[in-house]
């Protein structure tokens, strides 16, 4: 534990020109007399810490001193890709190796560039949840991460319905998507292709032996295609709507955009006053009611006739409102 901190001291002190006791304190997440001593042992390890004194003082290394401890773990790697997504490292357990890993760029790095991070910090930021929903981080989201990981199998426990099943499965790769954590595995062993989300997990045991991953498994593509298959999956009805030109425009923001997108251009040209006639598929009447009351006077229900009757309804309650 100490090597490790005494490390990340060099680092800190590698990658910017002098820091303060309290700031070293900070990063370590020690106390100020914990730095002095770590200082020390630096220095009568012939690691060339200099300590400035006075208000302004601080450590800093002297005479371009560069450590060659910068070389990269296998985990530390891993997670500096994703360094970009701080709160999914956070939840998956990973910060402390992004953390570590960005530091051994940083150190790496010539001295002009070192405040690359920083400045690219301030200018891409990438923020995953959807809005106007609190995110919760699925209890067992930290294993089901470390399992990913090292190519172990999972044995889990998965509520479906009003029951809970038992999986045995090769986890292949986690994708988080408007705040919801997947996973997506394969049934042990070598079995049918399965997403999950990991909220719906009850409890999960890591195996000991490595499974053998298929090396053409590429999780963007597979997510996509299965993302795609649900979303069309739901799409179970149909409604035929006529829509204004602002109508036509606005309907993709919504009901489901390739859906609305593929209608628009299955559709007929515009009549004589500039509005299109389409087939939308939908997933529900109850949906459809919802989703289509957002586009207001731009859009004309025409079937089915008890979706058309209620926005009748609609129509003849909202003059009611404000006809008084």
């Amino acid at each position: 534990m100490r090597a490790a901190r005494l490390i990340k001291m060099v680092l800190l002190l590698q990658s910017r020109s002098a820091m303060t006791a309290a700031e070293l304190a900070r990063e370590l997440e020690v106390s100020e007399r914990t730095v002095t001593r770590d200082a020390q042992a630096l220095s009568e390890a012939g690691v060339p810490v200099y300590a400035d004194r006075g208000r302004a003082g601080g450590y800093r290394l002297i005479g371009g001193y560069r450590t060659r401890l910068t070389g990269l773990h296998r985990g530390e790697a891993e997670a500096l890709f994703l360094s970009g997504v701080p709160g999914a490292l956070r939840e998956m357990g990973l910060e402390d190796a992004a953390s570590a890993a960005r530091l051994k760029v940083s150190a790496a790095l010539l001295p002009s560039l070192r405040d690359a991070s920083r400045t690219a910090a301030q200018r891409f930021h990438l923020d995953a949840p959807n809005w106007f929903k609190e995110p919760r981080t699925p209890e067992l989201l930290p294993a089901v991460a470390d399992a990913v990981w090292d190519d172990r199998p999972l044995t889990a426990r998965y509520r479906r319905g009003d029951g809970e099943v038992e999986r045995q499965l090769e986890p292949y790769g986690l994708v988080l998507k408007a705040g919801v954590w997947y996973l997506c595995a394969r049934a042990a062993p070598q079995g049918a292709w399965r997403v999950y989300r990991i909220d719906r997990f009850t409890a999960v045991a890591t195996g000991e032996e490595r499974f053998v991953r298929d090396e053409d498994f590429d999780l963007p593509a597979f997510w996509e295609e299965r993302a795609e298959q649900f979303a069309r999956s739901i799409l179970r009805a149909e409604v035929r709507v006529r829509l204004s030109p602002a109508g036509a425009r606005a309907l993709p923001h919504a009901v489901d955009p390739l859906a609305a997108r593929e209608a628009l251009d299955d559709a007929g040209p515009p009549d004589s006053v500039g509005w299109v006639t389409l087939t939308l598929p939908v997933e529900s009447e109850e949906v459809a009611h919802t989703q289509l009351t957002a586009l207001g006077a731009e859009v004309e229900v025409l079937a089915p006739a008890s979706l058309r009757a209620r926005f009748a309804g609609d129509a003849a309650r909202l003059a009611r409102l404000y006809g008084r």
